[in-house]
């Protein structure tokens, strides 16, 4: 008979609620959640219809939560500045633990985790879904097919709709300076581990610049209002909380509870009036010029990251926000090129002196396809931890390159040494 794994969530929000949906309801023979923990009642209350869990099965504090042991596994989905110790608190208690990406901002902190995994034994994934997404996978095994060659330089591109940057990266960032890491973590770990990945090799060196140059509060119109709702742009400026949360809302159907509105109203399912009624009473629908979001030095809008990798591979990534959004990946080797484009949703093959190949494909679901076979990764991990395709120490190289670009940027762009 197939082993069982029970689950306790740790943080409830977007990413915490929608893995236990996925093992609820993809991976029901392999998984049963048991128990979760949020400070936020709201994010309780959801989670109880949601996942259909009893008022015993919630838990509202980390003390409480963390009395005991309440499941094998445990996901962290909670603020960033707190995964670490969350995640050792969890390997000392015995569970195994599956942890959101980024890892940590502290490179003290990586060392005393990876030791702590060391000693206690534990399983821990890293929520690096892209490196299950049915595309990236096929970039990796072109690759592999040596029909490019030898691998010389990596091109990457984070192109991030420009409406998810004035939520994520300006709205919620600008009410939670310090719980979240820099963008370059946050948002483009995912980038960096696919590079890594692709490349094969540890990274040596990285420079970084980069700045938050729009979302100010001197590019606020003078004539603007604070609040979406009282401004008399609120049909013409495209961060408009309306235009994304109301007018966006309408033209994909209505959905009955998805992000992005998920987060703006906690109620399942979203109703428009629940919609302004969260753009009304939260951060969601205040003026993106004016959160002040300019004073958390984490924050940018652009940044650029270039790599030099041990085996010589060269690199450089762009952040920056887009009309859509899409990541671009160019592998350029020594006898072609290949090019992975989300937006077009295809892979060129383009070896030297023969005729390109074109591959389609489809992205279904979150990161690419990638959310549900991490899941399913998890699970072959939890009988064999050799199979844990996104093991913590698989993990850490893309978070060292993450702090090291952080580094530079705030030093100027020097180069600095990835492994010190």
């Amino acid at each position: 008979m197939k082993k069982k794994f029970s689950v306790a969530i740790l943080g409830a929000g977007g990413r915490g609620s929608m893995y236990g949906q996925v093992m609820q309801n993809q991976h029901s023979d392999e998984f049963e959640i048991t128990a979760v923990c949020d400070i936020d009642p709201k994010q309780l209350e959801k989670c109880r219809t949601m996942l259909n869990l009893s008022d015993d099965m919630l838990f509202s504090d980390e003390k409480t939560f963390f009395a005991e042991k309440r499941a094998d596994v445990l996901i962290i989905a909670t603020y960033d500045d707190k995964h670490v110790e969350q995640c050792i608190k969890a390997m000392e208690m015995g569970y195994n633990v599956l942890m959101e990406k980024p890892v940590s901002n502290s490179r003290e902190e990586i060392d005393r985790l990876l030791k702590v995994q060391k000693e206690t034994g534990r399983v821990v994934s890293i929520c690096h879904e892209l490196r299950y997404g049915p595309a990236f996978v096929k970039l990796g095994e072109l690759l592999e097919s040596g029909v490019i060659g030898k691998l010389l330089a990596v091109d990457a591109m984070e192109r991030v709709a420009y409406w998810h940057q004035a939520q994520a990266y300006v709205r919620i960032q600008s009410q939670r300076s310090g719980l979240f890491f820099s963008t370059i973590l946050a948002k483009c770990s995912h980038d960096l581990d696919l590079m890594q990945r692709y490349v094969g090799a540890k990274c040596d060196t990285v420079s970084s610049v980069g700045d938050l140059s729009f979302f100010r509060k001197e590019n606020m119109p003078t004539d603007a209002s604070g609040k979406c709702l009282d401004c008399k742009y609120i049909e013409e400026c495209p961060y408009s909380a309306k235009k994304i949360y109301i007018d966006m809302w309408k033209e994909k159907g209505c959905p009955e509870f998805e992000w992005p509105w998920s987060k703006v109203s906690l109620k399942n399912p979203n109703t428009e009036e629940d919609l302004y009624e969260g753009i009304k009473n939260t951060y969601f629908g205040r003026c993106v010029f004016d959160l002040g979001v300019e004073n958390n030095k984490d924050v940018v809008d652009r940044q650029m990251v270039q790599m030099r990798f041990e085996n010589g591979v060269i690199g450089t990534l762009k952040m920056v926000f887009a009309a859509e959004p899409g990541r671009r990946i160019n592998l350029f080797g020594s006898h072609g090129e290949l090019l992975l484009d989300e937006r077009a949703g295809t892979i060129e093959v383009m070896p030297f002196g023969k005729k390109k190949e074109i591959i389609d494909f489809h992205i279904a679901g979150g990161h690419g396809g990638g959310d549900s076979i991490l899941i399913s990764n998890l699970y072959d991990a939890l009988t064999d931890s050799a199979k844990n395709r996104t093991s913590l120490s698989e993990s850490i190289e893309s978070q060292l390159m993450g702090i090291s670009a952080e580094e530079s940027r705030l030093n100027g762009g020097v180069a600095v040494k990835v492994h010190k």
